[in-house]
């Protein structure tokens, strides 16, 4: 069917519809880069206690005349963030400075495993020097395999459907800085119920999670080899007698 765009406009005001432009996408990671890249470790971990996998990510939020990111770090055990920063560029600066944040308000020990996607501005040499001073592992998302951050990616949802969409009009960035902090600080880190937690507070859970820990150590979990298990299974089906050898405890960091 062939119509008029004004035909169309003018049906929906008589129905009262407002059409809503898709907001232009603006791509965050940049994987086109010189710097290493590392294993992902936090696909096999199972965390037992808080600072031992933080996951971190990137995006966009637009203002009025600008584009302006925010880096956020989060406990992958609480879903607490832990660590932020919001800059005019994509510069490594942005993410250092979450980082920074995160290491001066949670002192975490050596050993945290510190996951984020592959982009350059935290494989950036800069950055790496800093996980090391510190003694954190680094580790990255597999290539196009956003379920790695699903809990960064999660956070990055709540914070612009229930904050920036719901206010759109920041004056500047300072105006949008104290509003995110207020966000992240009173509601989402200490009022807000997450479902990954059992619906409770990051705040609390942590808080519950340390009173109860009797170790703060994370296992990591390697999958089998394949012919390993083939022969198991062969040495079990022999007979009652046969037994297949034991497999590998996780390794505990």
């Amino acid at each position: 069917m062939q119509v008029n765009h004004k035909r169309v406009v003018r049906i929906m005001q008589e129905d009262n519809l407002l059409a809503l432009q898709p907001k232009r996408f603006k791509v965050t990671t940049n994987s086109n880069h010189k710097f290493e890249v590392y294993l992902n470790l936090a696909a096999r971990m199972k965390l037992t206690g808080i600072n031992q996998l933080w996951v971190a990510d990137i995006t966009y939020i637009r203002l009025k005349a600008e584009f302006v990111y925010l880096a956020v770090i989060l406990d992958g055990f609480s879903r607490k963030v832990v660590g932020w920063a919001l800059d005019r560029t994509l510069a490594v600066r942005l993410t250092i400075g979450a980082l920074q944040r995160a290491i001066e308000s949670r002192q975490p020990e050596p050993g945290l495993v510190h996951h984020s996607d592959r982009g350059f501005q935290y494989a950036h040499a800069e950055y790496i020097a800093i996980l090391e001073k510190y003694h954190m592992v680094p580790s990255m998302s597999r290539p196009a395999n956003p379920y790695d951050n699903a809990s960064c990616e999660s956070f990055m949802k709540t914070l612009k459907r229930e904050e920036i969409y719901a206010h759109d009009k920041y004056d500047d960035l300072e105006h949008l800085r104290a509003n995110i902090e207020e966000f992240i600080e009173e509601y989402y880190n200490r009022q807000r119920l997450h479902s990954a937690v059992g619906y409770r507070l990051p705040e609390e859970f942590e808080q519950q999670a340390e009173s109860k820990a009797e170790s703060r150590s994370a296992t990591m979990v390697f999958f089998e080899n394949e012919d390993e298990n083939r022969q198991r299974k062969s040495a079990a089906s022999l007979g009652k007698g046969a037994t297949s050898p034991p497999s590998p405890d996780p390794l505990t960091y």
